[in-house]
């Protein structure tokens, strides 16, 4: 069954979400980042982006915060764009962990394996990846690019985030040699952990999250912009991805409510993809003990709930055409 919504309709439920999660008490801030934990935790937005590039947003969503493991995304697009949606499966791999993100013991159990490039170990792994390897300006500038290319605007890092997440890595500089010793990773380990350390943190605000998600669901075309940023075969791919790990130990609660690819940041961002249809993102810092925004994963999922967004479910929500103007 198809059931056909309109601009109108996205708003509505943008603003009913936006009025019912307001008040969500939820949660605390990350606060093994330093400068997460001063983020404002009140902070809340919501945004949709619709294939015809109209951006709808309620709150506070020109706030630029964080992007920390939403970044594993576009990454994660890039090296497939890169190379090929196989190689970083036989490189990296596309199984959860059902461990928490920076876990080591996952790297073991999965036998020497990164596992997906949506952890912590897998993303510094496609990090390395990257082209051109062994040159650390050049993968910064094909990264941020793409970022931005998907966002459909200008990024930058936050540096006083950077500065703080380089001060406390010091779990991810042991995943990173660990991947070295088991030759999982593909370029120098301390390259690839700076550049993976200096994608998280990038500061962008829901609009664009929800813009990036839009690009994915349109199967690689920025709705906004018209540009064509990345192989249109790969959307269904980086959506499973996030299908399957996208809140961590969290991801089948998550998919079991929602039926919604998603994926969260320690910031308080989350991104979910509509393949098709939409792009959605919403941002409140405070979080559960799995590292995923509580008030934003409410109003995802009412969204999710009151447009049919569930991509497992039976009635599939498309978004009517416009009438054309009248001469």
């Amino acid at each position: 069954m198809i059931q056909k919504i309109d601009n109108a309709t996205v708003r509505e439920a943008v603003q009913q979400a936006y009025e019912r999660c307001k008040n969500e008490t939820g949660g605390k801030n990350a606060d093994y980042i330093p400068y997460l934990a001063d983020v404002p935790s009140n902070l809340f937005g919501i945004a949709a982006c619709l294939p015809d590039g109209e951006v709808i947003a309620v709150g506070d969503t020109d706030y630029k915060f964080g992007i920390e493991s939403v970044s594993k995304v576009p990454t994660a697009i890039l090296a497939m764009n890169q190379y090929s949606a196989q190689e970083v499966l036989d490189k990296i791999g596309a199984d959860a962990t059902g461990l928490p993100f920076n876990s080591i013991m996952a790297i073991l159990l999965e036998n020497d394996h990164p596992s997906t490039p949506l952890v912590n170990a897998g993303a510094i792994s496609a990090c390395s990846m990257v082209k051109p390897v062994g040159d650390s300006d050049g993968k910064w500038k094909s990264i941020i690019g793409f970022i931005e290319s998907l966002a459909g605007s200008q990024v930058e890092v936050i540096d006083e985030l950077y500065k703080s997440e380089t001060a406390t890595n010091f779990n991810n500089k042991s995943i990173a040699w660990l991947l070295k010793n088991y030759n999982r990773i593909y370029d120098d380990p301390d390259m690839a952990l700076d550049i993976y350390t200096r994608q998280c943190s990038i500061g962008v605000t829901a609009k664009q999250l929800a813009t990036m998600a839009a690009t994915i669901a349109n199967g690689g075309v920025n709705p906004v912009t018209k540009q064509a940023v990345f192989k249109p075969e790969l959307s269904p791919k980086i959506a499973s991805l996030m299908a399957t790990v996208g809140f961590y130990e969290h991801t089948g609660d998550w998919l079991f409510t929602t039926g919604l690819p998603a994926k969260t940041g320690v910031g308080g961002g989350i991104m979910g993809v509509v393949p098709g249809v939409m792009g959605v993102a919403a941002f409140a810092p405070p979080l559960d003990d799995a590292g995923n925004s509580v008030k934003a994963q409410k109003a995802l999922a009412y969204i999710a709930g009151h447009l049919n967004l569930n991509i497992l479910g039976t009635t599939r929500c498309v978004m009517a055409q416009k009438e054309p103007a009248q001469a």
